[in-house]
């Protein structure tokens, strides 16, 4: 099968050794997510449901590249850092995919690279 690397342009990817998203035949798996702008600062600090919304359009975004939409999406994958704020990242959540309903996680996490950073979303996808 045909492997097909896709790249946000992030300084990190070369650097770590990832890519924002692999499509391996119809299957479409999009790295850990976050709220970063494109200029590469973190889009709504201090606020979990603008960080949500930001980082849903970056998956977005990462799944057209691969040819690939929201509604391929099979399963996500949620990290937060405080988990009392879970209601607001799951009405955002529910607001891209409501009527998809992907298989999901939430799980709380002690910290991500960036203290500005609240939320990290993986999302896989099935095309066709």
């Amino acid at each position: 099968m045909q492997r097909i690397n896709i790249s946000s342009g992030a300084q990190w990817e070369p650097i770590v050794g990832y890519s924002r998203a692999v499509k391996v035949g119809c299957y479409v798996h999009v790295s850990g997510t976050t709220a970063t702008g494109p200029d590469g600062k973190i889009v709504g600090v201090g606020d979990v449901g603008a960080q949500t919304v930001q980082t849903l359009k970056n998956i977005e975004t990462a799944l057209a590249k691969a040819g690939a939409t929201l509604k391929e999406v099979v399963r996500t994958r949620i990290f937060v850092i405080n988990i009392a704020e879970w209601e607001k990242v799951g009405r955002v959540h529910g607001e891209f995919f409501g009527e998809i309903r992907p298989a999901t996680s939430m799980v709380q996490v002690a910290a991500l690279i960036s203290p500005e950073m609240l939320v990290e979303i993986e999302a896989d996808a099935v095309i066709g």
